[in-house]
């Protein structure tokens, strides 16, 4: 019988071994998952700062290419308008020339 009282002892001293250990490894997790969460959060906040960073160099990069835009169209609307004009008056001289060339027989 003491033999028998001795097993569970030691079945209970083991069990207990195996509780403790278990309840060490759910404190390492917890706290394993803190520091974990700690990285995720970090990298969260790094992440959501180099999203307003791109945002605002988008935001400038498309300002500056606006602005370059409208200073190209105002440098070459002039320009434009009188090709617009002379390529008129050589359409109306072909006019005039087949007006002519036609209009004499």
């Amino acid at each position: 019988m003491t033999t028998s009282k001795k097993g569970i002892s030691d079945i209970e001293e083991t069990l207990q071994e195996i509780g403790d250990k278990i309840e060490e490894l759910i404190k390492k997790g917890a706290d394993a998952g803190a520091d974990v969460k700690e990285e995720i959060e970090k990298k969260i906040e790094d992440l959501k700062s180099n999203k307003t960073t791109l945002e605002e160099e988008l935001k400038k990069g498309k300002e500056l290419l606006e602005k370059e835009f409208k200073e190209k169209k105002e440098e070459f609307e002039p320009k434009f308008q009188e090709s617009k004009g002379l390529f008129k008056e050589g359409l109306r001289q072909i006019g005039l020339a087949f007006k002519a060339l036609f209009g004499k027989k």
